[in-house]
């Protein structure tokens, strides 16, 4: 039994991940922002889950979040970083106020749960931490920059922590959903106030009012779920675990993009060396 530390459960791949856990038999500090979201999960395990809490841009709660755990269950083995949300707009388009704010919560309070649950897990040489991340970071599409901005930072932090952690017993692996059957691309997708006319064709057309994709998408949060357990019970955790077909074919489609121009512009890219 191991004891997981999950944040944003209120809805979609966090709250069927929190189910999921607690299903195997594990013990789950399940969070949200208004605790009253996942008071249900947690009633139906009285003695394995702990609801409570958890704005990832509040340090105290941060604290506070992590000190219960620890009273409660002993400690923290698993940290699943899951929560953020989506914001659309053209990078011109885009407030600088809505930017921070996106950053704040998708990168920054990742940043600090990190940070938060590290001591103890260097102290016992052994620990899990996955964050979620999107196929956003790896395709940037139109209109989300900032969010696939986000993201990418995320990834590249990620992949640092990684060396860093590895050597202490500790694993790290980035988590790129595609598109799942969530809240994602709709209440929980914010959006640019204005949008600028020159973009329709581009950024636009993924404006919540053109975009018909909620409802719709491939993916089953369920079976993201159980996939995230396998990778997280591994005795050897990938770095990168690509969720969904849709996210697959797109990851393959850019890797395959990227090898072309690389080979292409070979002999430039080797000419600037002394």
């Amino acid at each position: 039994m191991a004891t997981w530390l999950i944040t944003g459960c209120s809805t979609g791949l966090g709250r069927a991940l929190a189910q999921a856990v607690l299903a195997h038999g594990h013990n789950a500090v399940v969070t949200a922002r208004n605790v009253t979201t996942v008071e249900g999960i947690a009633a139906a395990y009285p003695d394995t889950a702990l609801p409570l809490p958890l704005d990832v841009i509040n340090s105290a709660e941060i604290k506070s979040v992590v000190q219960q755990a620890r009273t409660r269950f002993g400690g923290i083995d698993v940290l699943v970083n899951n929560a953020g949300y989506g914001y659309r707009a053209a990078v011109e388009e885009a407030d600088d106020g809505d930017i921070r704010e996106l950053f704040d919560t998708n990168f920054f309070g990742a940043v600090s749960m990190i940070k938060a649950v590290l001591p103890s897990m260097r102290a016992k040489g052994a620990g899990a931490i996955l964050n979620i991340s999107s196929i956003g970071a790896r395709i940037s599409p139109p209109g989300s920059g900032y969010y696939s901005a986000s993201k990418a930072a995320l990834e590249g932090l990620s992949g640092s922590l990684r060396k860093e952690l590895r050597p202490l017993g500790i694993s790290v692996t980035v988590v790129e959903p595609g598109a799942f059957r969530t809240d994602f691309a709709g209440r929980s997708l914010t959006q640019s106030a204005a949008a600028i006319e020159d973009y329709a064709e581009t950024a636009g057309k993924r404006r919540k009012e053109n975009d018909t994709m909620d409802g719709t998408q491939p993916g089953d949060p369920a079976k993201a779920a159980e996939a995230i357990l396998a990778v997280a019970e591994s005795p050897e955790p990938p770095s990168l675990l690509v969720l969904g077909k849709d996210a697959f074919d797109a990851f393959a489609a850019v890797a395959e993009a990227e090898r072309t121009d690389l080979d292409t512009w070979r002999d430039l890219s080797l000419s600037t060396d002394i």
